[in-house]
């Protein structure tokens, strides 16, 4: 056991793997509560897939890949408000429609820079965070900071928000403000996943972990607590068996945060499918 558990830990590459991990299994559960709770899973997946042109335009000009998928995924929630906004298109079609375009940008994109370079940048669909780099442990965390600072201090504005906005906006809150701060969190949330499970399975680490958390508690900020420590614990046994068994990581660690929703949707005290059944039966 000791040498199971010591050994991933003595190279340093999965030092840094495992960290970066933490941080995005935090972060992403913490942020992925506000997605479950206004059922916006959706846009997530538009955000997620909407990066990705940012992230080889970036390349292409020079500059930080990060700081592109950033701008990429604002620049989404800004044209799909638009076209919400603009025309009688429902908000999920408009969803839809930017961020299939938006992926198909991405895809050409690689397709074209691939050809000329020679290079593979087919790592940002899946993620690799094995090559996780020191300067990238540090983005990751610098960005998970901000995020969940930024969360603390408007709680109780984006909780009011989040659950009725009608009201939130009848007590003079920003809800314009409060919904585009909103969008940047997740934006910012998807850039820092993106080593760890790359922009198509970046969603299951947002939805997931919060998903489960919300068939155990109530309560948002306990919704929180719950979903950060399920993607903690996802994330670092996703990477010990991704070490011992040669797994892909990405999907290791999304695999194993579905087991802990699977065991939830069915052993939930209050709303687990067996437990409710035989709660019936006695």
């Amino acid at each position: 056991m000791y040498d199971l558990l010591i050994e991933p830990l003595q190279a340093e590459f999965m030092q840094r793997s495992l960290l970066t991990a933490v941080l995005v299994g935090i972060v992403c559960a913490t942020v992925g509560c506000y997605l479950m709770v206004q059922r916006l899973a959706l846009l997530g997946d538009a955000i997620s897939h909407s990066v990705l042109p940012g992230l080889v335009i970036a390349y292409i000009i020079g500059i930080d890949i990060f700081l592109g998928a950033f701008i990429a995924g604002v620049f989404s929630t800004v044209v799909i408000a638009w076209i919400h906004t603009q025309s009688q298109i429902k908000e999920d079609a408009a969803m839809g429609i930017v961020f299939s375009a938006f992926f198909a940008l991405g895809i050409t994109l690689i397709t074209v820079v691939q050809k000329e370079n020679k290079i593979d940048l087919n790592h940002f669909l899946f993620g690799n965070i094995l090559s996780v780099t020191q300067s990238e442990v540090i983005n990751t965390l610098v960005i998970t900071l901000i995020v969940l600072v930024v969360i603390v201090l408007l709680f109780k504005e984006l909780m009011l928000y989040t659950f009725d906005p009608v009201g939130a906006q009848a007590a003079g809150l920003p809800t314009n403000l409060l919904n585009f701060g909103l969008m940047v969190l997740i934006a910012l949330t998807i850039v820092a996943s993106l080593k760890s499970v790359g922009v198509i399975l970046v969603l299951a680490m947002l939805i997931t972990p919060g998903a489960t958390a919300y068939l155990l508690v109530y309560r948002l900020h306990m919704m929180m607590i719950v979903g950060a420590t399920i993607g903690v614990i996802s994330s670092i046994t996703g990477m010990y068996l991704s070490f011992h068994f040669n797994l892909p990581s990405g999907p290791a660690i999304v695999l194993v945060a579905f087991s802990f929703f699977l065991l939830a949707f069915l052993f939930s005290p209050t709303q687990g499918l067996l437990t409710q059944s035989l709660a019936k039966t006695e």
